[in-house]
């Protein structure tokens, strides 16, 4: 079983490329076939489901065939994952430039310089 920070690692590098956070964003408006998919992008289907491919493996998508249709749908979790690490990022960052701000802003009179 893959640790947090190992399907962290697996989430971003799945949606490093373009073309993935592409089928990300027609997917979490719902699931669709493969063929669906594959119709606005300019290459193969076989390409299409290479990229089904590594994002079913970093656990975003799922896919599941009936007869001769293979529908994909989103994963959030594995996206909450990843939206729960920005998250924490975001607020460091932030707590960090405020304290920046707070020292820029400070008192702008020191002793030897005039008001």
């Amino acid at each position: 079983m893959l640790n947090h920070e190992e399907t962290l690692d697996l989430v971003f590098r799945a949606l490093g490329d373009r073309t993935r956070r592409s089928l990300v964003e027609r997917l979490v408006r719902g699931p669709a076939s493969v063929s669906e998919l594959a119709e606005p992008l300019t290459m193969s289907l076989a390409a299409v489901v290479q990229h089904l491919q590594v994002l079913e493996s970093a656990g975003i998508v799922r896919s599941e065939k009936v007869g001769r249709v293979r529908t994909c749908r989103i994963e959030p979790e594995a996206l909450r994952a990843a939206e729960h690490w920005l998250g924490r990022q975001r607020t460091a960052w932030e707590s960090k430039l405020d304290r920046l701000g707070d020292f820029l802003t400070g008192p702008e009179t020191t002793e030897g310089n005039p008001s």
